[in-house]
């Protein structure tokens, strides 16, 4: 059976990137609230496909991938369930063709675009108290 894809942003989005970047194998946050719980149940409907600009620098996806798993083992009480979801992921170094993104910097594009000066004011949904990264 074919999943749709589903790309999920690492940083802001299931690592909670509190501290900001400290290089692409350290990960020294804690996960997103529910972020785990959320992976369980998106690798029951969809391929989902872990991506960061970690995701292309020597060491990115190992810390990743043992981030999550490590995260997923921590959340889950049961180890089975947590490998059962680790084992469903993928870790791409490029974009694949997806049927969804979630990534904390990103606007919809709805076919009106947007203003030059509502870009530059963006903010992702961590850093709206005006905190910085």
């Amino acid at each position: 059976m074919i999943r749709p894809i589903l790309v999920l942003d690492f940083d802001g989005v299931l690592h909670s990137y509190s501290s900001g970047w400290k290089g692409a194998a350290s990960i020294p946050d804690p996960p997103v609230p529910d972020a785990m719980e959320f992976l369980s149940l998106a690798v029951e409907r969809f391929d989902v496909h872990i991506l960061s600009s970690r995701s292309n620098q020597e060491g990115g996806i190992h810390a990743m991938s043992t981030w999550i798993q490590r995260e997923l083992r921590d959340h889950f009480e049961h180890h089975h369930i947590a490998d059962s979801v680790f084992r469903k992921l993928s870790f791409p170094t490029q974009k694949p063709a997806a049927f969804l993104t979630i990534d904390d910097r990103a606007i919809t594009f709805t076919g009106k675009w947007p203003s030059i000066e509502s870009l530059l004011a963006f903010k992702p949904w961590n850093r709206r108290d005006g905190s910085k990264a």
